[in-house]
């Protein structure tokens, strides 16, 4: 009977190391994704004019080095010029003001599975009784290791 408990703990143990892998040959991916807003089709770039009570159409090229994860944007006021910028460009910002009914926008965007870039699309309306003025428009790209690149934009509404 000790005889097979030894041999059945040592089938065991034989069969849990022979799984065990020192040859890892998947690359550990620590490269962050990339936001492109710099084509010729991309929208909003920095200090955009959108127009209340109309609709457009965001548009940025997205890659990763192994596979694109989610993507979300948030679109909020600056009535108060706080700042989230990742460009060099400075916007001429209006009077710092207090917001009545300011727009905010938070959307997620589905990214196919498996895409090392994908070319991201979302049409968004914007209210026409929002406060015009200063908003900021961050686009929040993660991999799915979970590297995440945020990209944010100064625009104004008018």
């Amino acid at each position: 009977m000790r005889r097979l408990n030894l041999f059945s703990l040592c089938l065991v143990l034989m069969l849990v190391l022979s799984n065990c892998s020192k040859d890892n040959t998947e690359p550990i991916d620590t490269i962050y994704p990339e936001i492109h807003t710099d084509g010729d089709d991309a929208f909003p770039k920095q200090c955009s004019v959108v127009k209340r009570g109309e609709k457009f159409v965001f548009r940025a090229l997205l890659s990763d080095n192994v596979q694109l994860g989610s993507l979300n944007l948030d679109i909020h006021h600056n009535f108060d010029h706080h700042t989230h910028s990742t460009e060099l460009e400075d916007c001429n910002l209006a009077p710092v003001k207090q917001p009545v009914k300011p727009f905010l926008l938070i959307k997620n965007i589905i990214i196919p599975v498996g895409q090392k870039s994908y070319q991201a699309s979302a049409e968004i309306q914007v209210p026409a009784d929002v406060d015009p003025g200063d908003y900021h428009f961050m686009i929040r790209l993660t991999d799915k290791e979970g590297w995440q690149t945020i990209k944010g934009l100064s625009i104004r509404l008018q």
